[in-house]
């Protein structure tokens, strides 16, 4: 399994957080993986063999070969049918709400093909990102792509932008309303905006970052307990750290660092 993120363009690092790749052989791609949310939305090309999303253990779709993968709020499946080989670009929670014109609400919990989004201009991307020859060429295709999309990045609000920033700063434990402070008339307006920028609510990215910061100390054994770390983390006590961590992942603790469904999963955290 190889996985690298790549740097991005100076005139894109406040949008888009890295490029990456993935390989994986026909020999160790038939396992299914578990997806966890990761408060980012993401720009996806299938290069190698096909890959399933399961909707449930009957159900299944093929993911679209050029996707944008919408905010998720709840894990679920993928298995590939064969050579994984796939190219990427991970946006910044508010970064793909620059590319276009409706909200990223309505991409949440799906894979939208890019044609959907972008039309024809879609279809000429993907037939160069598949006849590149290099990843630094896939990389200089979809950064004129992007570049040439852009809407003036003036429209991230400032309200939305600095919240996240806090989220971040806190690993997603400081409440929304010590952040606003004495805004709390702004509320609603967050809220809102939000949800057309970012796709799911300001509450439900502060528990998926503080998720994350959680599973990075998990995959690290730093602090080597579950309940050092579901103190570290700030949450209330372990059984409140429990709870969170498995309506993201769909597992307890101890499962995760165990089951071969999350490798992929683990390996984004743990390079992220």
């Amino acid at each position: 399994m190889n996985y690298q993120t790549y740097k991005v363009h100076p005139d894109l690092e406040a949008i888009v957080k890295c490029y990456w790749t993935l390989e994986v052989s026909a020999e160790m791609a038939t396992e299914k993986q578990r997806i966890v949310p990761d408060g980012c939305i993401e720009m996806a090309f299938i290069l190698g063999e096909d890959i399933k999303r399961l909707e449930n253990e009957k159900n299944w779709v093929l993911q679209p070969r050029a996707m944008v993968v919408g905010q998720i709020t709840k894990s679920y499946f993928i298995q590939p049918t064969g050579f994984v080989n796939s190219f990427a670009v991970r946006f910044y929670p508010y970064g793909f709400a620059n590319f276009i014109k409706s909200p990223v609400k309505e991409l949440a919990n799906k894979d939208t093909p890019l044609s959907v989004l972008f039309g024809e201009s879609a279809n000429e991307l993907e037939e160069k990102i598949i006849h590149a020859a290099s990843t630094e060429e896939r990389i200089e295709i979809v950064e004129s792509f992007l570049l040439s999309k852009l809407i003036e990045t003036s429209t991230i609000d400032r309200i939305v932008k600095s919240t996240i920033d806090s989220l971040h700063t806190t690993n997603g434990s400081i409440p929304i309303s010590s952040i606003l402070k004495g805004e709390l008339s702004q509320r609603r307006n967050l809220e809102r905006n939000f949800l057309k920028q970012v796709g799911i609510s300001p509450k439900q990215l502060g528990k998926i970052i503080r998720l994350q910061a959680a599973l990075k100390m998990m995959l690290n054994k730093q602090p080597d307990s579950l309940t050092a770390i579901a103190y570290a983390s700030e949450y209330y006590d372990q059984a409140h750290f429990i709870k969170d961590f498995k309506e993201f992942t769909g597992t307890n603790p101890k499962e995760y660092l165990s089951d071969k469904q999350l490798v992929l999963s683990s390996l984004f955290y743990s390079e992220d």
